[in-house]
């Protein structure tokens, strides 16, 4: 990048920072009148939105996207409906900022408390999901942060178009505008700057493929949250009822494939492989799931595609699923601590035992018990939306809602009091 650009998306990232500081000033209501101008901007801008996702569709499908990157990068108007109905979701949610996580009066007299603050300016970094730009606005915002966004070449008109929505609102609601930026406008060059915005981005979130994160985690001078790739599992213990198996397994690969809590390997007890894996495969071949299995499962059914290792280490987000025979409660447990990118992770059990011990032993975000795994997920959790599902150990681990955007500070009061 040639330093008049360099100079250029500085400003941007300067302006950003200045409007956080006046945005970090802002009441909750003042907030959630800028969401809820936010939502109803985008219900108003809905034809334009989808006239300009088609052509993102349209380029999407002639440079061979995936039909799962495809149908990620959708939008129609009953997803931008959603959309706006998740945006109001937010405005009921409880503003963060102020909130006191700890605090106590000391022997002396002064008062020490703990509250949560906005981290300032948040950057963003994502893949073929324009969806996400306005998911992470909105919370961000809500938080009382700025955001500087990179939502990648695949959705380039629908974002800008959803970006200039978000910038009309907060504008309408006398907040200002440059609490949104983009850097889409310079590509490739412009995440990298992105990535060395230090002073200017107080922290950045990759949301897309491995390869991406890895690229942010690597590169970046800005500090990162890393989001993870879903490698997710399910294991079918011994005593899974077949109904439940069938459905949740079923659910957990075919509802969206396309996502990151869907189901990509499945495990099976070798005590129960007879008697639920026809039912379970059958179900999932009635909606088009190619099954890769390992040589176990394959002496049951030859009709299905011998596994590689690769497939162990994959996230399809397709209509794929890898699915293996393990001895025990242990093995799953091993396959999973070998393979697992610590997302999500779900056990399909009437041993109670069995449950407590997944549930304690899983080192993953979330971990369930007869559940399907579509259920990690900010929506779902009660967040309204999500920035994204941290897989690391940091401050925020799981689906990311309000909370995780802030960070905290002390607040002390005395009255002229010394130390001694």
């Amino acid at each position: 990048m040639d330093a008049a650009a360099a100079a250029l998306l500085d400003a941007r990232f300067a302006a950003a920072k200045e409007a956080s500081r006046k945005l970090a000033r802002a009441t909750s209501a003042e907030k959630n009148a800028a969401l809820a101008t936010i939502a109803a901007q985008l219900r108003a801008a809905a034809p334009r939105i989808v006239a300009a996702n088609a052509e993102d569709l349209a380029r999407g499908r002639a440079e061979g996207l995936s039909a799962g990157l495809l149908d990620r990068l959708t939008l129609t108007t009953a997803r931008i409906e959603a959309i706006a109905e998740a945006v109001g979701e937010v405005i009921a949610l409880a503003d963060p900022v102020g909130q006191s996580v700890a605090g106590r009066t000391l022997p002396n007299g002064v008062r020490i408390d703990q509250i949560r603050v906005p981290l300032g300016v948040v950057g963003a970094i994502y893949e073929a999901r324009p969806n996400v730009t306005i998911d992470i606005a909105v919370l961000a915002l809500k938080s009382g942060n700025a955001v500087v966004l990179r939502g990648g070449t695949s959705a380039e008109h629908s974002n800008r178009v959803i970006i200039q929505v978000l910038r009309d609102g907060l504008a309408a609601a006398g907040l200002p505008a440059d609490c949104v930026q983009t850097v889409d406008d310079y590509g490739r060059a412009g995440a990298r700057h992105l990535m060395g915005a230090r002073g200017y981005v107080d922290v950045l979130i990759p949301r897309g493929s491995a390869a991406l994160i890895r690229t942010v985690v690597s590169e970046a001078h800005v500090p990162v949250i890393e989001t993870g790739a879903g490698v997710v599992h399910m294991f079918l213990d011994e005593s899974a009822p077949l109904d439940w198996a069938v459905e949740l397994v079923h659910n957990a690969k075919v509802q969206r494939p396309s996502v990151c809590n869907a189901l990509e390997t499945l495990l099976v007890h070798q005590d129960a492989a007879e008697r639920l894996l026809p039912a379970v495969f059958e179900r999932l071949r009635g909606s088009g799931v190619t099954i890769h299995a390992d040589e176990r499962v394959r002496a049951y059914h030859p009709d299905t595609v011998a596994a590689t290792l690769e497939d162990w280490e994959t996230e399809y987000l397709s209509l794929d699923l890898s699915v293996a025979i393990v001895d025990s409660l242990d093995g799953a447990l091993a396959h999973i601590r070998r393979y697992s990118t610590g997302h999500t992770e779900s056990i399909v059990t009437n041993d109670l035992a069995s449950a407590e011990r997944f549930l304690a032993e899983v080192d993953a975000a979330a971990v369930m018990v007869n559940a399907s795994t579509r259920f990690a997920d900010g929506g779902e959790f009660g967040f309204g939306a999500e920035v994204g599902i941290s897989t690391q150990k940091l401050h925020a681990r799981g689906p990311m809602g309000l909370s995780e955007l802030t960070s905290t500070k002390w607040i002390v009061r005395g009255n002229g009091h010394v130390r001694h």
